[in-house]
């Protein structure tokens, strides 16, 4: 019921896989089957905790409050990268802390449950601080210029959960197509094929024209203007960056369109004969579809 309540107070919206997590969490293997009573009571107590701090009204009460949860709990996940984002200032302290974090968690899980549970791990509540912290990490390593640490983050959580509910297969596929990995980014293009996203449609693209198959670049390049025409208009030029990434975005809109630059912007950038193709299409074919078109009686 605790775990219910967590999941109810601190998720904007309850969904099915939600509530299957819930269920698989209460009926199936725990990672605190091998402590006391009190023992586990005092993690489930910390990571409460943990969850009041992370919706602290002030930066004060938000360090208190993780503070107490590591009193209670000292692998707290959430606690740990709550204080890393508190109290550090630079990328590779924040990198120092996340790694921190995630060691705990790998401690306070167990090697014999991340092993017995590999390959659903979002579908355990209490997996998910883990997780949380591991794309955290992925996140900063990329920033900071460590692809390839990034990509084995990564590529760990697509083996401890392959239904990739955080999305981080949108940032594995810019990274190996930045890297030349043109086997690590095809293996992902064909796991993840029923994804209809712009981010796949012009990394396929990217991935054909580096495969010298530009028959299947230029079929690729079809499929991908039809699934969101605005990323060619900023991957070309004709239109400026926003500073800010949306916070939503709708199918085939500007807004998606950014996020995919986001995750790709840097693969196109760092291959010039990609990027020069890509330009010298015909301009009749690239018209901005902000723009109405003419009807000519």
């Amino acid at each position: 019921m605790r775990q219910f309540t967590q999941l109810i107070e601190n998720e904007s919206a309850v969904t099915p896989n939600d509530l299957h997590a819930l269920m698989a969490s209460l009926s199936g293997p725990s990672a605190y089957g091998q402590l006391s009573n009190a023992q586990a009571d005092a993690k489930d107590e910390a990571q409460q905790i943990a969850f009041d701090a992370m919706e602290a009204r002030t930066v004060a009460q938000a360090r208190k409050l993780a503070k107490r949860a590591l009193k209670l709990d000292a692998d707290c996940v959430d606690a740990l990268v709550l204080l890393t984002d508190l109290d550090t200032r630079t990328p590779l302290e924040k990198i120092e802390g996340l790694q921190n974090a995630v060691a705990a968690g790998e401690r306070s899980l167990g090697d014999k449950f991340i092993r017995e549970n590999k390959g659903h791990f979002w579908m355990l509540l209490e997996t998910r601080p883990y997780m949380r912290a591991l794309e955290r990490l992925g996140g900063m390593l990329h920033s900071h210029g460590d692809r390839l640490g990034a990509i084995k983050t990564y590529e760990m959580m697509l083996k401890l959960n392959p239904n990739d509910n955080q999305g981080v297969r949108d940032p594995l596929l810019g990274l190996y197509l930045e890297t030349d990995d043109l086997e690590g980014a095809g293996r992902l293009l064909k796991k993840y094929k029923g994804d209809a996203s712009a981010n796949f449609a012009w990394a396929r693209v990217l991935e054909r024209f580096l495969s010298n198959d530009r028959d299947g670049a230029n079929a690729s390049l079809k499929r991908a203007l039809k699934a969101n025409r605005h990323v060619e208009l900023y991957l070309t030029e004709q239109r400026a960056l926003p500073k800010r990434l949306p916070e939503m975005y709708s199918t085939g809109s500007e807004e998606e369109a950014v996020l995919c630059l986001n995750y790709l912007g840097r693969a196109w950038a760092s291959h010039k004969a990609a990027a020069v193709w890509l330009s010298d299409r015909p301009t009749n074919d690239r018209r901005d579809p902000r723009t109405p078109s003419c009807s000519s009686d």
